[in-house]
């Protein structure tokens, strides 16, 4: 699977997130954009495509892909994190293990972004449970653009894990036609 999801990985023409993960000095910020949008209409202009899950909330999970499908992912994260607390490497890895062998799961299309205080993923569909080596992560749509700024914004010593997440959206929604300026925030 891509690093984003193209026109030909969803029949339907369904695009429309932008979500980035940026980690800096202890702090984690993931951010994602609000537009969903089918072939050349926006359709919605507001989604929560970003969300604490786990106990206390103390995992922050982003996706990108259709909405059902990312939703059921979240769910079983999520009861995944139930089975292995504060251990979000081995609940994301079983959860990957199910993704790829399970007849029903391994038709979902989306990818997921997750952090807690200490890691970041990027889950997909083939089994991945990726980290990153500079500790930024982009998916979806506008997802490059929006690592490609992170990366350049990183070398900025004196920006936030969160004001990095917060140019790099608008960069990404000022260039990715499926992205807009709607940006949730979650930090930890």
């Amino acid at each position: 699977m891509q690093n984003h999801l193209s026109a030909a990985a969803d029949p339907i023409g369904w695009h429309g997130t932008t979500i980035l993960c940026v980690r800096r000095d202890g702090h984690v910020t993931m951010a994602g954009d609000g537009q969903v949008s089918m072939g050349q209409t926006i359709v919605k202009g507001n989604a929560r495509k970003v969300r604490r899950i786990g106990a206390g909330g103390t995992v922050i999970a982003g996706f990108a892909g259709a909405t059902a499908d990312a939703f059921t992912l979240l769910e079983r994260l999520e009861a995944k994190l139930e089975r292995y607390p504060s251990q979000l490497e081995r609940a994301c890895v079983e959860l990957a293990k199910d993704w790829r062998t399970d007849r029903y799961l391994r038709r979902l299309e989306a990818l997921m972004a997750v952090a807690d205080k200490d890691r970041s993923f990027t889950l997909t569909g083939n089994g991945d449970v990726l980290e990153p080596e500079d500790g930024v992560i982009g998916i979806g749509s506008g997802g490059n653009y929006a690592l490609a700024a992170a990366r350049a914004l990183m070398a900025m010593p004196d920006l936030s894990a969160e004001e990095i997440a917060r140019r790099s959206m608008k960069i990404a929604a000022d260039i990715c036609v499926y992205t807009n300026g709607n940006i949730v925030v979650e930090s930890i």
